[in-house]
């Protein structure tokens, strides 16, 4: 029983994340597109948990989930940076 509840809880996770992609690559800001890529992120650090107890070996993905959100995050500082220091942060996209 629980097991479905985790499955529809890991569909619904991947419904979102497919709303969130929406706003990743249509923008219209750079700002936005950033956010949107951490969301993701953040979404499927979660979905690594339920994976992880679909699978009864929630410690194995428990290592992996908290590599990704590591990854995401130092991704997320990185291209902040990237932008900031390119000054078009808040330049919104022509064309």
């Amino acid at each position: 029983m629980m097991n479905h509840l985790f499955l529809g809880a890991g569909i619904f996770l991947v419904l979102l994340m497919l709303l969130t992609l929406v706003r990743a690559a249509g923008g219209p800001t750079v700002l936005d597109r950033i956010l949107g890529g951490n969301v993701i992120g953040t979404k499927t650090t979660v979905l690594l948990l339920l994976i992880g107890l679909l699978y009864d070996n929630i410690g194995m993905f428990v290592d992996i989930a908290l590599a990704y959100a590591l990854l995401n995050f130092i991704a997320t500082l990185g291209a902040t940076k990237y932008f900031l220091r390119r000054k078009s942060v808040h330049l919104e996209n022509e064309g």
